[in-house]
């Protein structure tokens, strides 16, 4: 199959658009204006049901709602296209509503960024102490775009909001100063949208060098085993990408495909099973995540099922995320305490094997922290809490107690239980690195 995108320019092409009322075009045509929009001729013809779209947990996870922006954002992005043509009015319009969309959650630009010989490397992140994030420039795109998506703002436009490295070279000499990280995520956007070759280009600096850091895994963050599997079998660079596949396990160095499934039908298609199929044949390891959301996964039997799936075609279930504080948050995310029982929910009716997965878990300023569930302590109805990452290390597997909440969605929601603050807040960062600043922020935003 050739690939074939669909975004606000042409995707009344799609055939099965027929079946859509033009209210509703006029809603995806709104709020695609600000959100971004691109789907694919696989998900169109492999992955919805058309004759059930509005509630087809595939055509919410690629295509626009109007839900999704707010009445006030959605007016006034409605009331500008319908009042002018002009490309830069329309745009100023849309840039002043994702500002109030906070662009870049949890901290991202203000304390991910590390500084090395008096620069800031803006391509890198590095938020915890062994994994270091690399957002190559080419790969800043992707097969479809997910309309949960936490790094949205990539993909809109403005320069301001994107994080990419346009060469690995600062990458390597960073990395060899600092043997504390292990693990380096390649990530985007999708790094799997980049041929073979600018894939290499990025990868042969590392690996030509991988004795001189402590480098030990090397992953990779992608949705085109759900959006592009063919990325895998067909393409013209299939083969050559399962062989460097094959050059990086060679050298004993771990390969982690980090896979975002947020469905069971995205595991279903021939395609997808051959392709995760030939990739578990080069050595690599595949694993599996993706956030819990309203309209598409919200149901314990979803994330059995998808567990049970991932584990038979021999992937690990790693994450349930809780959708983060920018975007469309209010139209995706659940209670957390919704979350958390959905969850268990799930749990309970699999077996040990699908029980790798952590969750529910939000990555927020401080680091990736888990609900661990409700409890009555002194009389009192909490939320126990853990960090399973931390920008202190010291932090990780400590609980901590916030006072239950049947409404609150996300971690700056909460209050603590039985002291006037969390145990991390103005805490004084351990420093691990010349790039972190003297304290941890006070705020969750």
């Amino acid at each position: 199959m050739n690939y074939k995108a669909f975004t606000l320019q042409n995707f009344k092409e799609i055939p099965q658009i027929g079946k859509l009322s033009d209210e509703v075009c006029r809603d995806m045509t709104t709020v695609g204006t600000v959100l971004p929009f691109k789907s694919n001729n696989y998900i169109v013809d492999e992955l919805i049901d058309w004759t059930h779209y509005k509630d087809d947990p595939i055509f919410h996870l690629t295509f626009p709602q109007r839900e999704m922006l707010s009445d006030q954002h959605y007016n006034k992005m409605r009331n500008t296209l319908d009042s002018t043509t002009d490309h830069e009015q329309i745009k100023n319009v849309a840039n002043r509503i994702r500002f109030e969309l906070n662009p870049h959650p949890a901290g991202q630009k203000e304390h991910n960024v590390p500084v090395f010989n008096g620069e800031r490397l803006e391509g890198i992140q590095h938020k915890y102490r062994e994994t270091v994030l690399f957002f190559p420039s080419a790969g800043q795109t992707c097969h479809a775009y997910c309309t949960f998506c936490f790094r949205w703002p990539q993909f809109t436009g403005m320069d301001e909001f994107k994080f990419a490295a346009r060469e690995s070279e600062n990458l390597v000499s960073y990395l060899k100063e600092h043997p504390e990280v292990t693990d380096i995520l390649f990530t985007g956007g999708d790094p799997m949208i980049m041929n073979l070759n600018t894939i290499e280009r990025y990868l042969n600096p590392l690996l030509e060098n991988i004795s001189a850091t402590n480098i030990q895994t090397i992953r990779i963050g992608t949705k085109s085993l759900s959006y592009w599997p063919y990325k895998f079998t067909t393409d013209p660079d299939a083969d050559g990408l399962l062989k460097l596949f094959e050059r990086i396990t060679a050298l004993r160095i771990n390969l982690a495909i980090m896979a975002h499934f947020s469905h069971p039908r995205e595991l279903e298609t021939n395609v997808v099973q051959e392709a995760i199929r030939r990739i578990r044949g080069t050595g690599a390891q595949i694993r599996t995540q993706s956030p819990i959301l309203k309209h598409i996964n919200d149901d314990p039997d979803v994330w059995a099922d998808m567990w049970r799936k991932q584990v038979n075609l021999n992937c690990i279930p790693y994450y349930m995320f809780v959708p983060r504080d920018t975007g469309a948050q209010h139209y995706f995310a659940l209670p957390l305490i919704k979350t958390w029982q959905i969850w268990q929910q799930a749990y309970q009716m699999v077996s040990g094997i699908c029980r790798t997965a952590r969750g529910p878990c939000m990555s927020c300023t401080p680091g990736k922290v888990q609900l661990l569930g409700p409890a009555k302590l002194n009389h009192e109805e909490v939320f126990i809490l853990r960090f399973l990452q931390g920008r202190n290390p010291d932090w990780v597997q400590r609980p901590f107690f916030a006072r239950y909440d049947e409404d609150a969605i996300w971690m700056n929601e909460l209050q603590p239980a039985f002291d006037n603050e969390f145990f991390f807040e103005n805490e004084e960062i351990k420093v691990f690195g010349e790039h972190y600043s003297d304290a941890f922020p006070n705020d969750f935003e």
